[in-house]
């Protein structure tokens, strides 16, 4: 079923949702093929959900099995969440579970070969720290198998990008109940933060089932190869490849998500990372990452060149800043009679200059 993501402030009543809403503990809030009701849509926003899917004639034609985020969300982030948590009531011989979980990553990312990935840059507030961990960890995992490692590094790079931020579940205060401002004003709350690597690693220290590789991922992900990281301002090579990878699908998730920063458009999240290549973050990691993240995710809409409006219909895998659109309406605000599909790979002198909710 073709579907698009929609910011519930543009919602204007009466359009048809194309999937479930669901609380966190997963009962359905909405069913798929509710008609949203005007009073429907102050209530979304009440309850902190920022998007829904829809069906409707702008989503003719969008490949939805690209869009492996929600995919891959709705498979493993509450079983990432309740074996943590577990873990951290002392319920030790819940962690090796997320071995499964790794394992179901890996399998539908080879089932794909050539699938890109797709961030919605939409999460719920109360989904902040598991959906982040399994984003990681899909993209980590995505980079890991281009780049050839070994089945077991494979495995071992998704178990530690799980485990990766598990250290703030020991900090002094709840992370994901500050804004950017309140902890990086307050030098104290900073140090804290910064420990949950040392945290994270003394937790799992002793537990024979997770590797050398995951264990030195929880412990370093934030290391960068100009020695800016932390904890031990480690240098170039110094820094293993695991923990190199999960630094780079670590930060990208932080900036397209704003934790703990100001939240950017996917677009500019790779840029930035792109412009930290070979001073910050692994020249060759950065070259694989770039090539396996969409710019303007399946299903978004963009403004071209032209000042033409376009949904996304599908990437193209070579290519991933020119994906294949459907111009819907001109410069004028007007919609056109017919729509114009266009493969940007062919048409040479039309960009999209940015994206934005209609």
């Amino acid at each position: 079923m073709a579907m698009r993501s929609v910011n519930v402030n543009v919602l204007k009543g009466n359009e048809i949702l194309a999937k479930d809403i669901l609380t966190a503990s997963g009962i359905i809030l909405m069913s798929e093929g509710t008609v949203i009701k005007k009073e429907y849509i102050s209530k979304l926003i009440e309850l902190g959900i920022t998007n829904v899917f829809i069906k409707d004639e702008l989503a003719m034609g969008i490949k939805v099995d690209e869009l492996t985020e929600m995919k891959i969300k709705e498979q493993c982030q509450e079983t990432v969440k309740e074996t943590i948590e577990k873990y951290f009531f002392s319920d030790n011989s819940e962690l090796e579970k997320l071995k499964v979980v790794a394992d179901e990553i890996i399998f539908d990312i080879l089932n794909e070969p050539e699938v890109m990935f797709n961030i919605s840059g939409v999460r719920k507030k109360n989904e902040v720290a598991y959906s982040h961990s399994v984003n990681v960890c899909a993209l980590s995992v995505l980079i890991a198998l281009k780049l050839k490692l070994s089945q077991d590094k494979v495995r071992d790079i998704a178990v530690g990008s799980l485990l990766h931020d598990i250290g703030f579940n020991y900090l002094n205060f709840d992370v994901h109940n500050e804004t950017y401002e309140s902890i990086y004003k307050d030098e104290i709350k900073v140090k804290e933060m910064k420990k949950h690597v040392i945290y994270g690693y003394t937790s799992v220290e002793k537990e024979t089932w997770l590797s050398a590789v995951a264990k030195d991922i929880i412990l370093s992900h934030h290391e960068r190869i100009d020695g800016s990281g932390y904890p031990f301002h480690l240098v170039g090579n110094k820094i293993k490849i695991g923990s190199k990878i999960v630094g780079v699908c670590d930060e990208f998730d932080h900036l397209v998500y704003g934790l703990h920063g100001e939240k950017m458009k996917v677009y500019k999240a790779i840029d930035y990372i792109i412009s930290q290549s070979g001073v910050k973050f692994d020249y060759e990691i950065v070259k694989i990452f770039n090539e396996s993240v969409a710019a303007y995710p399946t299903g978004s809409t963009v403004i071209t060149s032209d000042k033409d409006i376009a949904i996304v219909l599908r990437q193209n895998t070579k290519c991933p800043t020119r994906p294949v659109i459907r111009l819907i309406m001109d410069r004028t605000g007007r919609y056109y009679d017919k729509w114009i599909e266009l493969d940007l790979t062919k048409e040479l002198t039309l960009f999209i200059e940015d994206t934005k909710d209609i």
